[in-house]
This record gives structure tokens, C-alpha cells and sequence, in this order.
């Protein structure tokens, strides 16, 4: 069992909890249930500090994006907004400071694994498209709503869901009032595996663990060239996978993940020999 550092000291009272563990795995935890985690104002500017810790921090080699609740995020808080005397203007403000830590976290290069129950509604999608890894419950419903209200995608969901889905599905899902229950989620390729509810924790810190305990600078350097590649030309996605396997190359990890990949392989190869 691995120590966990709660990193500040009113994390209980937070709208999202942040931990490390001594050995580099972060938790970040939406926490305002009562909302379905609903992300108002004040939860906004906290996952953008939490999103920069994150990226800041070299001792962070995983990250598990989770939810306390029945859901996992139902997007913008809109009553809270809408009830405060929140302008437009406000509105949008609260969008860039949403989407800097969405950009933060999908450009790092610390692989990210969401655990995610309940309802995923709009925003709630784009944040947890920020992850790289996505493991939902059997009962995880998976909603857009946005003109439902009359208003218009955010929180990446238009660029992050058709890189998930492709364009025609994520239109199908974002101009219809339609609900996608997880096995249909996992048929489109929105999400990575699907597990019994009571299972959900246990198989996300799983998954982070196979980052940390692994070559956890390979998975991250691969994470951040598929982000990457997708806003770049071909040519420099080249370039930099070519750099950046020379730079892997000439670690002390790799050179001995590859001899001893070398010496496995030459055994095998003796092996069929004298059969």
C-alpha cells in the first residue's frame, strides 16, 4: 500500500480533490455530487491549477481522473450560472479558463486514465475526453444536451469527440436527443472498457499502475506525440518521432528493456530450433 500526500489542506472542502502518492500517482476527483459535478465557476479556476500542477510536476507519471457521486460530471453548472446573474461574457471567461487545463492535461505528456459512472453530459464529455484511457461502468450514460438548453458545444467537445468517434458520430450524438448507454459507447471507440460498478476504482488504479510501473517515460512520450500529432503536419510528426525514439534509445531503461527483449527473442529462436 502506497502513502497518498493530500496536497492541501481544505482538499475535503474542494470541488476537486487532488492527491499524490509517494510513488508519482496523482487523483483528481471531482467532488461537488450533490450537482452531479457540475463544474461552476469556482471549480473551473481549480482545475486549471490542478490541471498545471500536474504538467509542472516530473514526480506525476499517472494520473486518475475520477468522480465522487452517482455521476461523473454533467457538464457546466447552467443553474448556477443562470441563477447568479452570470453574463455572457462571464460565461466565456469561464470557458477559457476550462479549456487551459483541458489543453494542459491532453498535451502533457503524463498519461491520464478516466474512471467514469453515471452520467456523462455535455462538458462532462470533453473533460473526460481529456483522458487517455476511459473505463466506464455497465450503467454509464453518455449525453450531449447542449441544445436542449440552446447552447452550443464546449469544454473541447467539438474537437475532442469526432477524434474519438469521427465527425458523423459525434454529430449524430450532439444534434440529437440521444443517449448512448456504454456498451454503444464502447462499440464507437468513446471509451476503452466497460466493468461492473464495484470494479471501477480498482481497474482505473490498475491501469495507472501499469504506466508507473512500466517504461513510464515511453507511455508519456507516446501519449504526447499522439496529442500532438493530431494539430501538426505530417512531416514535423515525423521528425519528432524520430528524435524522440533516438532520445528513448540512448537511455539507460530502454538500452536494457532491449537487450533484454534481444536475448528473449534469441532464446525463443534456439528453442524452435531444436524441436
Amino acid at each position: 500500500m502506497t502513502a497518498t500526500t493530500v496536497l492541501d489542506s481544505t482538499a475535503a472542502e474542494d470541488s476537486i480533490l487532488f492527491a499524490v502518492s509517494d510513488d508519482g500517482l496523482a487523483r483528481m476527483t471531482f467532488n461537488r455530487p450533490a450537482r452531479l459535478n457540475a463544474m461552476d465557476f469556482a471549480m473551473a479556476e481549480r482545475w486549471r491549477e490542478i490541471a498545471h500542477r500536474v504538467a509542472d510536476d516530473p514526480g506525476i507519471t499517472a494520473v486518475i481522473l475520477d468522480a465522487a457521486g452517482p455521476a461523473f460530471c454533467a457538464g457546466g453548472d447552467v443553474v448556477a450560472m443562470s441563477t447568479s446573474g452570470a453574463t455572457g461574457d462571464d460565461v466565456t471567461a469561464s470557458a477559457h479558463v476550462i479549456h487551459d487545463g483541458i489543453r494542459t492535461l491532453a498535451l502533457s505528456d503524463t498519461p491520464i486514465v478516466a474512471a467514469v459512472q453515471g452520467a456523462v453530459a455535455g462538458g462532462g464529455l470533453g473533460l473526460m475526453l481529456t483522458a487517455d484511457y476511459i473505463v466506464a461502468t455497465d450503467a454509464t450514460r453518455f449525453v450531449s444536451r447542449y441544445a436542449n438548453i440552446g447552447l452550443t458545444p464546449d469544454l473541447g467537445v467539438t474537437t475532442l469527440l469526432p477524434a474519438a468517434i469521427g465527425q458523423r458520430r459525434a454529430l449524430q450524438l450532439l444534434l440529437q436527443d440521444r443517449t448512448l448507454t456504454a456498451e454503444e459507447a464502447l462499440e464507437w471507440g468513446l471509451i476503452a472498457e466497460i466493468v461492473p460498478a464495484p470494479d471501477l476504482a480498482a481497474r482505473a488504479e490498475a491501469i495507472a499502475r501499469t504506466w508507473i510501473d512500466g517504461a513510464t517515460a515511453a507511455f508519456g512520450q507516446a501519449k504526447r506525440l499522439v496529442r500532438h500529432g493530431a494539430d501538426r503536419p505530417f512531416e514535423v510528426n515525423l521528425d519528432d518521432e524520430a528524435a524522440t525514439i533516438g532520445a528513448r534509445f540512448g537511455t539507460e531503461e530502454a538500452r536494457t528493456r532491449v537487450a533484454a527483449f534481444a536475448a528473449a527473442s534469441r532464446s525463443r529462436s534456439r528453442s524452435e530450433e531444436t524441436r
